[in-house]
């Protein structure tokens, strides 16, 4: 059937209950114990019914849409996070608006009270432009790779922890010390990447080399290859770098693993298929969108306050071919 021919009358009639508890199911109403709740749920499912949006933001005041801030969606990290993030989102019954944060957070969150959103997801480098005191009143807002002492909702990886992982991984192996390929000066992941990588070595008495720096992307970790063609192990703060990188090296004459140990940061789903495949730290995107989902949801309905709320996700490393004992 249609969404126009079916009714809430026809789904109570099938459910076997009243109207009114149908309305109180769509409209999210504690007021339905769950095995009710089932059964009507099952009957709009089985009818194919689905709530007029418009309707429903009349009766509860709510749009049910949240807005996702974005710089870049080039990159795979951020790419792979607006996938889960939406997927999150729609599992929630909430639909997911996207906005680019090329003139600044302000402007973004200005086109966003326009769309009269119940909450906002910050993602990433637009993460670096929020403030506690710059946030808009009566937005609210979950931060996705932001100081867990910013003020704001946050949810990141373990950024710091992976970056111990992969540099003490290589240390293991028998390398000296380890080069780091690190991503953007004012990203907050990169940092805590490059955090991690300086500590492992502080805490084997190894003084770290001289950082090079790209942006994400795998061009950079190419142009990277004449800085680091002569390192013995690189630890690469993503993916897209490493694969640049490792194209350099071999175009270098330098093999990999063999010459030198790489590992990359978020473990993309090509990584497995890299010449040589990729040992990596993978990041979980699918759990850190629905823990940023479930914190800004909670608060929009009054469940708990995201303001509180902090979360970090771990990381695993993931070894492949890319390394191996030196």
């Amino acid at each position: 059937m249609t969404d126009r021919r079916v009714s809430m009358a026809m789904v109570a009639s099938r459910a076997g209950v009243s109207g009114q508890t149908v309305s109180r199911v769509v409209n999210d109403s504690p007021r339905v114990d769950p095995a009710t709740r089932t059964r009507v749920e099952q009957a709009m499912a089985d009818l194919g019914y689905r709530p007029h949006r418009a309707a429903r933001a009349l009766r509860t005041g709510r749009s049910h849409t949240i807005g996702l801030v974005v710089t870049t969606l080039a990159t795979v990290g951020n790419s792979r996070m607006l996938q889960a993030t939406a997927e999150a989102a729609a599992e929630r019954g909430y639909a997911l608006t996207v906005v680019t944060a090329a003139e600044g957070v302000a402007a973004a969150f200005e086109r966003l009270a326009e769309q009269e959103v119940d909450g906002a997801i910050v993602l990433n480098e637009a993460s670096a432009q929020v403030s506690a005191q710059e946030r808009p009143t009566g937005l609210r807002l979950v931060v996705v790779d932001a100081p867990s002492d910013a003020g704001l909702a946050t949810v990141h990886s373990d950024h710091r922890g992976g970056a111990a992982a992969a540099t003490a991984r290589l240390l293991e192996l028998g390398h000296a010390t380890v080069h780091h390929l690190a991503g953007p000066a004012d990203s907050y992941a990169a940092n805590e990447r490059e955090r991690g990588w300086r500590e492992t070595l502080a805490a084997a008495g190894i003084d770290a080399p001289e950082v090079v720096r790209g942006d994400w992307s795998a061009d950079a970790g190419f142009a990277a290859g004449v800085a680091l063609a002569a390192a013995s192990a690189v630890f690469c703060a993503n993916d897209q770098m490493a694969l640049g990188l490792l194209r350099a090296l071999a175009e270098a004459g330098r093999r990999v693993p063999e010459d030198v140990g790489v590992i990359g940061f978020d473990d993309v789903p090509d990584a497995a298929n890299y010449r040589p495949p990729l040992t990596t730290i993978r990041q979980d995107f699918t759990t850190l969108a629905h823990r940023a989902v479930g914190a800004l949801v909670a608060d929009i309905e009054g469940a708990d306050a995201a303001a509180s709320h902090t979360a970090v996700i771990p990381t695993l490393l993931v070894e492949r071919d890319s390394t191996t004992r030196h």
